[in-house]
């Protein structure tokens, strides 16, 4: 038998390959997937059958793209219209040798979401691994807000029956394989577990604990962020994605050239850490570290304008295009020859914002010119606490309220340790804020260096009004 998990870092995305006798199934794909023909090559399998466990929205999916050279069938739930695939239904099965794989319809996440129970008959007729998609997860369940609010509490609703009725009467040692790990933003807070069992989820998973109405409200109002580029990927893998065949060719861009693309409309990436963009970079450029790629481009980049990107050393640039076609971002362009180095030896205008440690920002908190902004999730300034006095504004949602912010006054932005302020602070230097200052360490260097966090009902009165 093979079974093999194939894990997208950062996404946190999971896709599985299984097969015996000769023949493979892939479920949910991603879309730079020659490593699944790889694998089935090297296990003499033809790949026949590729499932899609739902429509997904935090990444194009890679069934088109793995059919074209496998010839096998696509296969989806049957409750939304696709313009491609085969839908299926509850109860069909499908044979792989003596592996078989049974349809469970499990909406709530998404509407047609379909999960997917595997047996090997050869062995016993007890189902032995459960393919879930995003309906659960190792110590969490999926979302039930991305078919609006209107939607939400219907779709809470079936959730918690595909909890309660195709989940949990599976015996205790069936292994749950979700599409996702810890970090996706498929979920609310979900488990760093490489692997769990319907039994572990019974005992530990608080959400499967709860009534139905205490679970309905629970998702209801859960406060999650939705990236504008959901959107997209609906669209795309509902209609079907388009064929990319290979990966880009990433062009090698001179300063000048980027000069010149400046002019027209490029977007310029900066993926140089905090501390290296603050000390100078390209005016107008975004910063997103390597490592943010997936989870934040998706909130500030276009899919018409070309992008190109600034790193020091431009190692390992074909890794960093992976993150952005696996987001559907095939107007990923190039990138800058000889680094950001090559832009100042040309003697090129640089741009540079201001760093604090924590010591300066107490030092300087009480200062009225002084504004503090906190770019971190809601959910985490209010479980962990925040610097006192300052503002809340999530980092994917600046843009949004940036009549918010005084331009006259030193904003200083923080996040949990400096990355995310980083890119706060790029956002309102490309928004023409001129005394913009990250807080090097976040909140987390704030802590170490003994200063407290608060909690809203701590945070100390306002200083009276003088009386007149």
């Amino acid at each position: 038998m093979l079974f093999e998990k194939i894990k997208s870092d950062i996404l946190a995305h999971n896709s599985y390959i299984i097969g015996a006798g000769g023949e493979a199934a892939v479920i949910d794909p991603r879309r730079d997937c020659q490593v699944y023909t790889t694998i089935a090559e090297h296990e003499n399998m033809k790949i026949t059958k590729i499932f899609e466990t739902h429509k997904n929205e935090d990444y194009v999916i890679g069934s088109r793209e793995l059919a074209r050279p496998t010839g096998a069938e696509i296969l989806h739930g049957a409750r939304e219209m696709f313009g491609f695939g085969t839908p299926v239904r509850e109860g069909e099965t499908f044979r792989f040798g003596p592996l078989e794989l049974e349809v469970l319809e499990t909406p709530g996440h998404t509407v047609e979401s379909i999960s997917l129970l595997l047996r090997d008959r050869s062995v016993s007729d007890e189902p032995q691994m459960v393919f879930t998609g995003d309906a659960l997860f190792a110590g969490d369940v999926g979302r039930t807000d991305l078919a609006g609010e209107d939607l939400r509490r219907e779709m809470s609703e079936m959730l918690y029956a595909s909890l309660h009725e195709k989940f949990l009467p599976l015996p205790d040692g069936v292994i749950v394989c979700p599409a996702h790990g810890a970090g996706s933003v498929c979920g609310g807070n979900i488990s760093d577990r490489e692997y769990t069992t319907i039994g572990f989820e019974k005992a530990t998973n608080e959400l499967l604990s709860l009534s139905k109405e205490e679970f309905v409200e629970r998702k209801v109002n859960e406060r999650l962020y939705e990236p504008p580029y959901f959107a997209m990927m609906r669209k795309l893998n509902r209609e079907g994605p388009p064929l990319i065949h290979n990966l880009p060719h990433l062009r090698a861009y001179s300063a000048r050239e980027i000069r010149a693309l400046l002019d027209r409309k490029a977007q310029i990436v900066d993926i140089r850490s905090p501390t290296s963009f603050a000390g100078g970079h390209i005016p107008g450029t975004l910063n997103i570290w390597r490592e943010g790629l997936p989870l934040y481009l998706g909130y500030y980049l276009n899919y018409e304008d070309p992008i190109v990107l600034v790193d020091d050393f431009n190692l390992d640039m074909g890794h960093v295009m992976r993150h952005f076609v696996r987001l559907g971002y095939d107007n990923i362009a190039g990138y800058l020859a000889g680094g950001f180095a090559a832009w100042f030896k040309q003697g090129e205008e640089i741009e540079r914002n201001g760093t604090w440690a924590p010591p300066d920002l107490a030092e300087n908190l009480d200062d009225p010119s002084v504004w503090v902004l906190d770019v971190r999730n809601v959910n985490h300034r209010e479980e962990d606490g925040h610097i006192e006095g300052s503002h809340h504004i999530y980092v994917g949602e600046l843009e949004e309220h940036l009549a918010e912010i005084p331009e006259e006054k030193k904003v200083v932005v923080h996040c949990d340790v400096g990355f995310k302020g980083s890119l706060a602070a790029s956002i309102l230097d490309k928004h023409g804020f001129r005394h913009v200052i990250n807080l090097l360490g976040g909140t987390i260097g704030w802590e170490a260096a003994n200063y407290p966090l608060v909690k809203e009902e701590e945070e100390r009165p306002l200083p009276a009004s003088p009386t007149p």
